[in-house]
């Protein structure tokens, strides 16, 4: 008898492993750093000589301050996914709540809420996120992930109403009607159980694709101040000439990192359709 878990497509056992690894390492920073460089602060400067290269002490060497680099990327991508998690579920709950109206209720809530996405849709958004990053006085972690959120969410929205409008047309919800179950009954009873594994790819994206808008926005020096995030080391090591020294310890772990979650994720929703879309797996 086979179990539900060996009906996985291997692609999503990857994709969650590699997504939930990356993730360990951020909850577990704290106690993973104190290991590499004892109760100092990774941020301190001065604390090694500059520029050492990758050794078993330092096993990506250190930077033009004297700090860890394996200290300040995993430190980095624990602030970077904070921020990417507070974009992602802000954006995911406005997409969920205009997504749901106008792909259920339709008729001129939908053309209303559809509009305004679309014009969203078409609006630049680095530019402004450009200089709202520049002339906002307090730039911190949540800050950050509100500006980010506020012009992410409108592609949740589409994709979300989508699904919905498929849904609502369901034999099953048309019973729903059928027994005087209200609204808000049928779409967190009938519909919102059925989307629930394309919500939470939704959420992953989301995630991931904030952390790149904010990586964008930091290596242009637009980031939070007083935190390190892989968009920061990426831009002080673009300005200390990483590249054209050769030191690629400096500036290849975050870029490693934002490739191996972006993978990640498409490795996740390539899983769950080749397991949950007949066709796919048909085939």
């Amino acid at each position: 008898m086979k179990t539900r878990t060996s009906n996985l497509d291997p692609k999503l056992l990857l994709g969650m492993f590699i997504v939930l690894f990356i993730v360990s390492i951020a909850i577990f920073q704290p106690f993973l750093n104190k290991a590499i460089i004892g109760n100092h602060n990774p941020l301190n400067i001065s604390l090694f000589p500059m520029y050492e290269p990758p050794s078993l002490e330092h096993p990506l060497g250190t930077d033009r301050f004297g700090r860890d680099v394996l200290a300040i990327t995993l430190l980095s991508t624990r602030y970077s996914l904070v921020i990417g998690a507070l974009a992602g579920i802000f954006s995911t709950f406005i997409g969920i709540v205009v997504g749901f109206t106008a792909g259920y209720k339709g008729g001129s809530s939908d053309t209303i809420l559809r509009t305004f996405t679309d014009a969203l849709l078409v609006i630049p958004s680095l530019p402004i996120l450009m200089v709202l990053s520049a002339y906002v006085k307090t730039l911190n972690i949540l800050t950050m992930g509100i500006i980010l959120a506020i012009f992410s969410w409108p592609y949740s929205s589409r994709v979300i109403r989508s699904q919905v409008m498929s849904l609502r047309e369901s034999p099953y919800v048309d019973l729903a009607k059928l027994n005087n179950m209200k609204d808000y009954e049928v779409i967190f009873t009938e519909i919102l159980p059925n989307l629930l594994p394309f919500l939470g790819v939704s959420l992953a994206g989301s995630i991931v694709g904030a952390m790149v808008a904010a990586t964008g926005l930091e290596v242009l020096g637009l980031g939070p101040s007083g935190i390190t995030t892989l968009g920061m080391m990426i831009n002080l090591a673009i300005g200390w000439g990483a590249l054209s020294q050769g030191m690629w310890n400096l500036i290849l772990p975050p870029i490693l990192v934002l490739v191996l979650l972006f993978v990640g994720v498409q490795l996740i929703n390539m899983g769950l359709e080749a397991t949950y879309n007949p066709r796919v797996r048909r085939q």
